[in-house]
């Protein structure tokens, strides 16, 4: 197709609309314009084709054959256009929202929280990915990820949510209440790591300490690793606001605290969010400002 062949949509619109209502003031309102702009894109439709398509020497306008055969296509072509639109706004709207976050922030944050969202949305479908792994963003896909960090993904949007820093944490009964200076100090106990991430050995090795032994790494799911460090069963490294319950009953120790500005965010593509979008990360903003965690 030589599209530069083609006379501008909005003139073909215009005719459109006046060939529809058989009015120029009613296409006029149509189109939300003023009737004189109607009649100036029907003229100069006309000097565009050559043809005249509007008989003007009646008391009240109407189609000449010409004027009638391009109408019928018109209103063809643009019916199958609002068809097709429509079709694509009805699947869009139904398609359920894909969500990735990592098991932690689904079980201890957004799973609680849940109900709320599906009593105020029932239409909106939600499938929830919780996995450690970092999923691709991708049209008619995972639409947003919820995810730890300093925000910075190139080429992404991001937000803060959850403001948390990074926090070493103990059950008393493994760590006792001695002192620990540094991080070195802790290399002979067992340490916790969540799946899919390097988070411990990460923070060790930030502080200089290397793993001295494989088998003293557990890697387990998020939503479990909680609770084998409230059980004793080694030092994790998580978000402190998973924590701050744990420390303030003194059922985990807080051994250190890392001071970089971090926390979790939501993570989505550039470019146009469709309203079920819009209105979940609505929501977990204002869930966010209501618990104070932002």
């Amino acid at each position: 197709m030589d599209w530069r062949t083609l006379p501008s949509l909005t003139a073909l619109r215009a005719f459109s609309a006046f060939a529809d209502s058989g009015s120029v003031a009613q296409a006029g309102r149509a189109l939300n314009v003023s009737h004189a702009a109607v009649s100036q894109q029907l003229r100069g439709l006309e000097e565009r084709l050559g043809v005249t398509l509007v008989d003007r020497s009646g008391p009240r306008p109407a189609l000449t054959p010409d004027g009638q055969r391009l109408a019928q296509a018109l209103r063809d072509g643009f019916g199958t256009i609002a068809e097709a639109v429509a079709s694509l706004s009805d699947t869009a709207d139904s398609r359920p929202l894909q969500i990735s976050t990592t098991p932690s922030f689904a079980s201890a944050w957004l799973l609680p929280r849940l109900p709320d969202f599906r009593e105020a949305h029932p239409e909106i479908g939600l499938t929830i990915d919780p996995s450690a792994t970092v999923s691709t963003l991708a049209p008619g896909g995972v639409e947003m990820a919820l995810r730890y960090g300093s925000g910075d993904w190139p080429g992404l949007e991001s937000r803060l949510l959850v403001r948390s820093p990074i926090v070493v944490v103990a059950a008393p009964a493994l760590v006792g209440e001695g002192r620990y200076d540094c991080p070195a100090d802790l290399r002979g106990l067992p340490w916790l790591q969540e799946l899919g991430t390097s988070e411990s050995t990460d923070w060790f090795a930030r502080h200089g300490v290397t793993q001295d032994q494989a088998k003293s790494l557990t890697v387990m799911p998020g939503n479990l690793l909680l609770e084998a460090a409230r059980g004793g069963q080694g030092v994790a490294v998580t978000a402190l606001v998973w924590v701050a319950g744990d420390i303030a009953a003194g059922r985990l120790r807080l051994l250190f605290e890392d001071s970089e500005e971090k926390g979790y965010y939501t993570v989505t593509r550039p470019g146009v969010r469709r309203p079920a979008l819009r209105q979940f990360m609505s929501w977990l903003f204002k869930q966010a400002a209501h618990a104070g965690d932002q």
